[in-house]
């Protein structure tokens, strides 16, 4: 039967739906499944509770997506550098605005988190020994990728010496932030010289010269458009990575107060501290200056 209004076939509400009369696939014995691309036993069969806590699940499932989802931060970071860095701006910006998206579906998994009482979590926090979210090796990677080359921090990772020569190969290449004050220059906007010479594995430094480059765009939008667009999606970035540090702070202290990390961090004020960090300083500090 067919509906006389769609031409399509009518629905039986008695009879059980079959897809395969409509064409669907449903024999996998020689082609590829859904699971099979996707590798879905692979990353099910991921987790390995060390406790009998029924919230530990919660726990490992949200580290595990997270880390996930910063595999696919760094992706789109990699690749927005090198397009800055072959004058291909306009592509940077889909892929940064991506980023942003990203770290806003990591600020959502705080939420699921948070429904973990201190209870909860006392019950297995002693088995994680000393493994501690600031042991990340990809979350480090993003920091030093974007411009926050603290060196001190890969001594976490010196036990892994695949991890430190992936760390140190990426504190020796331009940040993403100095790939985009490298195009601004290259746009004919007055970087400071030292500021294009310097020494990429250092940490970055405020320099006025850079906040003076930035305010010459957002005077004249119009004028200086693709340097204006990339420094709001830089801006719109770290925005949404601040608020994802605002929301670690707040849930670690909602379950744990004040208690030391697993990992011998200084638990909150360690978190705290780190909520002062800037990426892209200059680009905060033209707007006091407009």
């Amino acid at each position: 039967m067919t509906d006389k209004t769609t031409g399509c076939p009518a629905h039986d509400p008695g009879k059980a739906y079959d897809p395969s009369k409509e064409g669907a696939q449903m024999d996998f014995k020689a082609r590829m499944s859904y699971g099979d691309y996707l590798g879905i036993d692979a990353i099910l069969s991921a987790q390995h509770p060390l406790s009998t806590a029924h919230d530990e699940m919660l726990f490992i499932i949200q580290h595990q997506t997270s880390e996930l989802w910063m595999k696919l931060a760094l992706y789109e970071l990699s690749a927005a550098r090198q397009a800055i860095a072959g004058d291909h701006t306009a592509e940077a910006s889909k892929m940064l605005a991506r980023v942003a998206r990203i770290f806003e579906q990591l600020n959502s998994a705080w939420d699921v988190l948070r429904t973990m009482t201190p209870s909860e979590y006392t019950a297995f926090r002693d088995d994680l020994g000393q493994s501690s979210g600031f042991q990340s090796w990809q979350y480090r990677l993003i920091e030093y990728a974007v411009g926050n080359r603290n060196k001190a921090m890969l001594r976490p990772h010196e036990h892994r010496p695949d991890l430190m020569e992936r760390l140190t190969a990426e504190l020796a290449r331009p940040s993403l932030y100095d790939e985009a004050l490298r195009r601004l220059a290259r746009l004919g906007l007055p970087v400071p010289p030292e500021v294009l010479t310097r020494d990429v594995s250092e940490p970055w430094t405020v320099n006025e010269g850079v906040t003076e480059a930035w305010a010459q765009v957002y005077r004249d939008p119009s004028a200086h458009w693709e340097a204006y667009e990339l420094a709001e999606k830089l801006v719109d970035f770290e925005d949404y990575f601040r608020r994802w540090r605002f929301n670690h702070v707040t849930t670690v202290e909602r379950v744990i107060g004040f208690k030391r990390g697993t990992g011998g961090t200084a638990g909150i004020s360690y978190l705290r501290r780190m909520l002062e960090v800037e990426l892209f300083p200059e680009l905060w500090r033209v707007r006091t200056i407009l």
